[in-house]
């Protein structure tokens, strides 16, 4: 480790135990700007503190009004109104009825917005790489998928969670449908109670942050997203944990997985056609956070959520690790993460969860507003990485070129 690394990890130890303690400091925002008042504006912001990387990034951006300052240059004296929710859903619910200005939704809600014609954009990468297990108690007989055939599963509906199970089904058994296999899905309403595995159902699929925490209480994972076996795990693979399930070869993502997690910062159509800097202060805010967190100590940047993860800060740099916006340094939607969509749209389709597959020229419209807006950031930043780094290819990391550079995506039709 260089003297300068050493020097960045232990100032940023000191200023995550002062974040996390609650005193939650922040650079004095202008209050003028080339001498004129600044316009007061207030913009409500959604995210899940309980899911990954958007947590600690989101968290900081809290702590040291990243977005406030990054607004004052534009003219804005602007009020967030952070609304912590705990999925995805109610959150496309309350920006279909224009009650949320900026979201944060997965792939599996971002195509039913799509399909259903809600007027959004998709700003920026808010986490990815989320790793999902499938889980029951430390007692349970179910050792592997083939023993959940007429059992109980629960998790998320209509979410993430229940798209990653259809395809952990579609290649374990060869049939996304839990009805084709007599499993009986029950809705669980928040990712802590899926990692609890409730009484009344058998298993369930629950996130990583939410199994460390319920690991004290019993609960143990069979496999997880990535194509391996936890260590509960017993089956034709063999037993524990490590091994590579030879189903996850056919997925479309492998090497990655039985599915590519992406989450995207998402803002209504009518912020960016009325306050198009508004929507730039905020990428400007997440980079500048994303940038600082991605060269911190991950078991320090972990507890800065330590109050909704709940984890020690060796598990939650478990999670810190996985998260793929950490590992790029970097929050700019590529190609790679557009496929995301395309790809999830037609496994979704083929489960019955959206009548038909999303189209590439669908995908494509949801990025179109906001690129000019990203590639002014991506500009006042540096121009950092080059675009040779966003092509470059990475193990769990599904890259191309930025959303900005759009016209150059090959043609997916």
């Amino acid at each position: 480790m260089t003297a300068r690394s050493m020097l960045t990890r232990r100032h940023w130890l000191h200023e995550a135990t002062v974040l996390a303690g609650g005193a939650l400091g922040g650079a004095c925002i202008a209050r003028a700007q080339a001498g004129k008042p600044l316009t007061p504006i207030t913009l409500s912001y959604g995210w899940v503190p309980m899911a990954a990387g958007n947590s600690p990034t989101t968290q900081y951006m809290i702590g040291k009004k990243l977005f406030e300052k990054h607004a004052a240059q534009f003219g804005y004296d602007l009020t967030v109104d952070y609304r912590a929710y705990p999925a995805a859903a109610p959150q496309v619910e309350a920006m279909a009825k224009n009650e949320l200005d900026m979201a944060m939704w997965g792939n599996t809600p971002t195509l039913r917005a799509l399909v259903a014609g809600q007027p959004f954009s998709l700003v920026s990468v808010a986490e990815g790489r989320l790793r999902f297990l499938l889980c029951t108690r430390k007692d349970s007989p179910i050792r592997n998928v083939q023993d959940l055939k007429g059992k109980t599963v629960g998790t998320l509906m209509g979410a993430d969670p229940y798209n990653v199970f259809t395809q952990i089904l579609r290649y374990e058994l060869g049939n996304p449908d839990p009805a084709a296999h007599d499993i009986r899905m029950v809705h669980l309403a928040t990712l802590p109670e899926a990692a609890q595995v409730p009484s009344g159902v058998d298993a369930t699929l629950a996130i990583y942050p939410a199994f460390l925490r319920a690991q004290g209480a019993g609960t143990v994972a069979i496999m997880n997203s990535y194509g391996y076996t936890e260590a509960h795990y017993d089956g034709p693979a063999g037993k524990g944990a490590g091994l590579l399930l030879p189903s996850v070869k056919h997925s479309p993502f492998y090497p990655d997985g039985y599915y590519l997690h992406r989450s995207f910062r998402v803002v209504r159509n009518k912020i960016v056609e009325e306050h198009p800097n508004l929507v730039l202060a905020f990428l400007l805010a997440q980079q500048e956070a994303v940038s600082v967190l991605s060269e911190a100590d991950p078991a320090a940047v972990s507890q800065l959520v330590k109050s909704y993860w709940g984890l020690a800060p060796a598990d939650g740099a478990k999670v810190v690790r996985d998260e793929v916006v950490f590992r790029r340094g970097w929050s700019w939607s590529t190609e790679g993460d557009a496929l995301s969509l395309l790809a999830t749209g037609k496994m979704m389709a083929g489960a019955k969860i959206i009548p038909q597959p999303v189209s590439w020229a669908q995908i494509k419209s949801v990025f179109e507003r906001t690129a000019p807006l990203v590639k002014q950031a991506y500009d006042r930043l540096g121009e950092k990485p080059g675009l040779t780094e966003f092509q470059s290819v990475l193990s769990g990391d599904v890259r191309g070129l930025p959303s900005w550079e759009m016209r150059r995506w090959k043609d997916r039709t």
